[in-house]
């Protein structure tokens, strides 16, 4: 539902929103210690030693370690910052990493959250567009659209963190665009404390759902992530439950951060048996779950990491991909804290698939369709194209004698 093109926003961050008021360190100190862990970590050890050698042409700000960092070309490395909601994400997503620093800085019990609506901004020629809704947020719930502008938050530039501290509880006045030099409108939204996983974990299960199109009851799931046992026994019961009788699929893999186990795709190409048991109160149990009939993905640029992979293992079965060319980032990462508890992700690990390279690849769709962000209008032109491949392949299944 995204362009990665666009950048997600970062604006000026005015209080931590968690319990503990950071970490101070001078600029020197930051740039000293990502320059020993990247020296130390980075699964590249020519780059690592040259990127430890690395003098600034200035300062180290906050832009110029970005620039540096991502003058490594690589996946999973960059550095993230409280003002930013991939920094709580990712903080979620790698919580056994930072065991102690979470603690720390979210008493008593360590759980990672962040105020919010359950939307990412992202800017296009210098405007800010809703590029993600997430299905179980209140953004979802109040109306808002993949593609509305953003004009401002209770009267006051957009900040992803900062516009909706101290403000759980109750709501914000969203203020946005649907079409090109339109008036902009009002809507009311709640805030809320966003925990990370728990969000995109409760999104795959909102997201749910079938469509009627042309003469067909098509399933649709989308997989903001597959990496919890909670995601993974989501799409079983999906499968097994409102799913079962739809007469095919559509497989939505754009996401963020990707994650997704190397067998993933086993559920929709596997050969294994399906097994399912009764217990004597009636109770049914399943496992190996496995859909076995007609199914397409839709992928973008914000496929990545394990979704990529997963992407990758459905077309080599022959399941047709629709959207855009995936990100090309499957290198494997993990995180550390800098001694202004800022965030770095460091790749540690390269990455073949099947012998195949992806990173700085990615997997190409069989059907190739944009998705224009601005002033989208809540229109999904790869949802519509993915609707008719679909179609296309439930009419060449073979049928049933």
């Amino acid at each position: 539902m995204k362009t990665l093109l666009a950048v997600v926003v970062s604006v000026a961050f005015a209080a931590m929103p968690f319990g503990a008021s950071g970490q101070t360190a001078t600029a020197d100190e930051v740039w000293q210690r990502v320059q020993d862990l990247i020296g130390e970590h980075f699964y590249d050890p020519e780059r690592a030693k040259s990127f430890g050698e690395l003098e600034l042409s200035k300062s180290p700000t906050d832009e110029a370690i970005a620039e540096a960092l991502a003058g490594l070309g690589a996946s999973h490395t960059g550095r993230f910052e409280p003002d930013q909601i991939d920094y709580y994400e990712l903080l979620d997503i790698f919580r056994f990493a930072v065991p102690d620093d979470i603690k720390r800085l979210f008493p008593p019990d360590g759980q990672v959250t962040y105020p919010g609506i359950g939307l990412i901004a992202a800017q296009d020629a210098g405007r800010l567009f809703v590029s993600d809704v997430y299905d179980a947020g209140p953004a979802a719930q109040a109306g808002v659209r993949v593609g509305d502008e953003i004009v401002a938050v209770d009267g006051s530039p957009y900040s992803e963190i900062g516009s909706f501290t101290g403000k759980v509880g109750g709501k914000v006045t969203l203020i946005l665009r649907r079409q090109e030099g339109a008036k902009p409108f009002e809507i009311q939204v709640d805030v809320v404390s966003i925990r990370p996983n728990a969000m995109l974990a409760e999104s795959v299960v909102a997201s749910v759902r079938t469509i009627k199109h042309e003469d067909a009851t098509i399933g649709y799931i989308h997989l903001w992530s597959f990496t919890s046992d909670a995601v993974q026994a989501a799409v079983s019961e999906a499968l097994t439950g409102p799913l079962a009788d739809a007469d095919a699929l559509v497989l939505d893999l754009r996401s963020r951060w990707g994650g997704a186990p190397p067998d993933a795709a086993e559920v929709f190409v596997g050969g294994t048996p399906e097994l399912r048991s009764t217990l004597r109160d009636g109770t049914t149990m399943n496992a190996n779950v496995r859909w076995r009939k007609p199914v397409v993905a839709i992928i973008d640029r914000g496929t990545r990491s394990g979704l990529e992979v997963f992407a990758f293992a459905l077309k080599r079965h022959g399941i047709p991909l629709v959207g855009e060319t995936t990100a090309g980032a499957v290198l494997s990462g993990t995180v550390f804290m800098l001694p202004d508890d800022s965030l770095l992700e460091v790749a540690g690990g390269d990455a073949l698939v099947d012998g195949v390279v992806l990173e700085g690849v990615g997997v190409e769709p069989d059907v190739k369709v944009a998705f224009p962000l601005p002033f989208a209008n809540g229109d999904d032109p790869q949802l519509d194209s993915a609707l008719d491949v679909v179609v296309q392949e439930l009419r060449a299944a073979p049928t049933a004698d």
